[in-house]
């Protein structure tokens, strides 16, 4: 069944409009990723909500850096040459990395409760945005995982259905030809009778 084609006007079901807006946005941040991995793009999103709640993903390096280097292409400054800035973009982007590791061990070790301290907001501005990833990926896969499991029960009734149809046509075919009458034993000579004299005394 083909999906109606949704308006473009504001949602005005505040539980609907926040649905969507919770699906739409996670949807954004996954293609922004995927698009920043399949061609080796930096890209920067910046979400804010109705409520004024900032959600951004920046997939190489810091959104700064990001930011840093927009203000620098629409200056039309001259961009340094590769072999200079390469080393330094791979050390930036080991650090920056290993900044990411930390705080997501960090917030797994406070999740747990096996954190010392607190965390600072940017770090739980990070964590947040690796969860709903998560959380996304996570609904993904299970909800394939389900369908999969639909379609073997499915694959898996047919199966038991066709067995019982055949195996009933198989009881009604031996029904009809194990149909007999009553067995009557008149006129029928027993070969193994004795013969009333030996009783007789």
């Amino acid at each position: 069944m083909a999906r109606g084609k949704v308006q473009m006007k504001r949602i005005e079901n505040p539980v609907h409009r926040q649905v969507t807006f919770c699906k739409r946005r996670a949807g954004l941040l996954k293609k922004a990723k995927e698009l920043s991995i399949l061609c080796d793009a930096d890209i920067g999103v910046f979400i804010f909500s109705n409520h004024g709640k900032l959600y951004e993903l920046a997939t190489n390096g810091t959104m700064q850096g990001l930011i840093e280097k927009y203000l620098k292409s629409t200056r039309g400054a001259q961009a340094e040459p590769v072999m200079q800035t390469q080393p330094l973009d791979a050390k930036d982007e080991i650090n920056m990395l290993k900044q990411e590791i930390e705080i997501l061990q960090k917030g797994l070790r406070y999740m747990f409760g096996g954190g010392t301290g607190t965390m600072t907001l940017d770090e739980l501005l990070v964590l947040e945005k690796h969860l709903e990833l998560w959380i996304y990926n996570i609904r993904s896969t299970k909800m394939d995982i389900m369908f999969q499991e639909i379609n073997l029960l499915r694959n898996k009734e047919g199966i038991l259905t066709a067995a019982n149809k055949y195996l009933q046509d198989k009881m009604e075919e031996n029904n009809g030809i194990a149909n007999f009458g009553p067995i009557t034993t008149n006129n029928i000579e027993c070969p193994f009778a004795i013969p009333n004299e030996i009783f007789q005394f």
